[in-house]
């Protein structure tokens, strides 16, 4: 390659690296660069290992290499600051944890919130495959979940209700499998559910499957090795809200906790902070979910709400939320947290500034690591 063709590649990769960084630590403007961002920020080390690659033998001979260079240097350093971020918020988080929640009652699984090494290798995860079961959920429609058995219990096992994100209008049982796999490894029995989808039905459909299957997980306990008594709703995005509201609102002394990973807990509140349009039409997500705004369905909108269910009874809630959310305001776990905390109710809200909407969808990076543990040490503590 003439050396000025090699030069021009040298700036042209360093250039495009150090655009693709800058996801790290600014806000995503568009929907595709929301989904690049979770990329940079959960995978930034691979984007800075290839950010080097001006640095390649050659790289002093001309101004346009250097230039290159320095830019890739930079796009690198940019890539890695997520773990670096991270580090803080990990050491923090046992305390933390210890003193929302209590003492977890044996070792985790994981040796510390954070690991380097599982960055680049990934977290380990047994090779456990699902079951394929079938529920009854409202209007006598038949809902499939994913039933992974707990693995090594000696006993009935707590049971984690996962369910899926997708702005209430998509996504399925199978979303993010790996967290599941995890904590049936662990010993807990784990079940993945699908439930109906606005608009073809709105609200409160999606609720009341979610309450649908832990009725029939609870009715058939005994087979799947499961202790009725003994559960825990986990939700991610639309999911964490329904995780929530069924936790607040159910009244079942058998839900021992309730996760939300950047779920939204007041209808109203994000209809009137919408987020920016070009990432996702967040008013309109609301309006196909519940039917109408909240000026033509307000009671859908108050009934929506978790946070209007906040109460003395209230489970311990674990709130996970990105700092720098692109769908869903961390506003939305701020607000709920204060809440938790004028009520008394044990809560602990892990907020990583770094991470946007979506960001376990690495398990090994910064925030797939911390928040498996959160929740792990939670579920520990909660159904002990």
């Amino acid at each position: 390659m003439p050396r000025h063709a090699g030069a021009a590649a040298r700036l042209g990769w360093g250039a495009l690296s150090l655009a693709l960084a800058l996801l790290a630590v600014f806000r995503a403007p568009t929907y595709l660069l929301w989904q690049v961002a979770v990329l940079v920020t959960e995978w930034g080390h691979a984007l800075a290992l290839l950010a080097l690659a001006p640095l390649l033998p050659g790289w002093r001979r001309t101004a346009p290499g250097r230039l290159g260079a320095a830019l890739g240097v930079g796009a690198a350093l940019l890539a890695l600051s997520p773990l670096a971020r991270a580090v803080g918020p990990a050491r923090a988080l046992p305390e933390r944890l210890e003193a929302a929640f209590g003492l977890a009652p044996a070792p985790l699984g994981r040796p510390a919130p954070l690991v380097a090494r599982d960055v680049l290798r990934g977290v380990p995860l047994p090779a456990l495959a699902p079951e394929r079961l079938f529920y009854a959920g409202g209007a006598g429609q038949e809902l499939g979940l994913d039933y992974y058995r707990p693995s090594g219990a000696s006993g009935p096992a707590p049971l984690v209700v996962v369910i899926h994100g997708g702005s209430w209008q998509s996504g399925d049982s199978a979303q993010l499998a790996p967290l599941n796999r995890y904590l049936a490894g662990r010993g807990y029995a784990v079940a993945a559910i699908s439930y109906r989808l606005a608009p073809a039905w709105p609200f409160p459909a999606a609720r009341d499957d979610v309450l649908a299957a832990v009725a029939f997980l609870k009715g058939r306990a005994a087979a799947l090795g499961l202790d009725p008594a003994r559960i825990v709703l986990l939700g991610r995005s639309a999911g964490g809200q329904l995780a929530l509201l069924a936790a607040y609102s159910a009244g079942d002394p058998a839900i021992l906790g309730a996760v939300s990973f950047y779920g939204p807990t007041d209808m109203v509140y994000g209809y009137e902070n919408p987020s920016n349009p070009l990432v996702i039409d967040s008013r309109g997500v609301l309006e196909a979910y519940l039917d109408g705004t909240p000026a033509t369905a307000p009671a859908a909108y108050a009934a929506a709400s978790p946070i209007a269910f906040v109460g003395p009874a209230a489970p311990p809630t674990l709130l996970v939320h990105g700092g720098r959310d692109e769908l869903v305001t961390p506003r939305q776990s701020e607000r709920l947290a204060a809440r938790l905390e004028e009520a008394g109710r044990p809560h602990l809200l892990l907020a990583l500034p770094w991470a946007t909407h979506g960001a376990d969808f690495n398990l090994s990076g910064p925030f797939g690591q911390l928040s498996t543990y959160a929740v792990e040490h939670f579920l520990a503590a909660v159904t002990r």
